[in-house]
């Protein structure tokens, strides 16, 4: 008889609040890990340090020199006659596209500028010339 007075007549409860914890805990989780993927899949180009270098978050097209002096837009490597062409296909698609020329510390500063005079040509308005960070 004693024993049954011994045990607890409630029923065990559900603590949620730890749940909470472990859910925003793999929430950020898998936010972080998405963010250093996204950084993964850029192509890699050693771009030149700036001490005021910024993040952007507009919509935008890049354009990579790369050290042997390809031209790639937006992942595919094109030839240089054909980027006056996809300039403007891109601003018939949006005219406010921002342009990011990330250009390698190694090409020639002519062909940088050859580019810069391509997208003035083409009548972008909005040109960000990518770098790292100065440390």
């Amino acid at each position: 008889m004693k024993l049954s007075r011994l045990r607890s007549r409630n029923p065990p409860k559900i603590m949620i609040i730890p749940m909470i914890d472990i859910i925003f805990f793999l929430l950020v989780f898998f936010m972080m890990s998405t963010l250093y993927m996204v950084e993964q899949n850029t192509l890699s180009v050693a771009l030149p340090p700036a001490s005021s270098a910024q993040a952007s978050q507009a919509s935008f097209a890049t354009i990579t020199i790369t050290a042997q002096a390809n031209i790639i837009f937006t992942r595919e490597e094109i030839p240089p006659e054909l980027l006056a062409a996809r300039i403007q296909a891109e601003l018939l698609r949006d005219p406010e596209t921002a342009f990011i020329l990330r250009g390698d510390r190694q090409v020639e500063y002519g062909k940088v500028i050859g580019i810069l005079d391509e997208l003035k040509k083409a009548g972008v308005r909005k040109i960000t010339v990518a770098t790292e960070l100065k440390r």
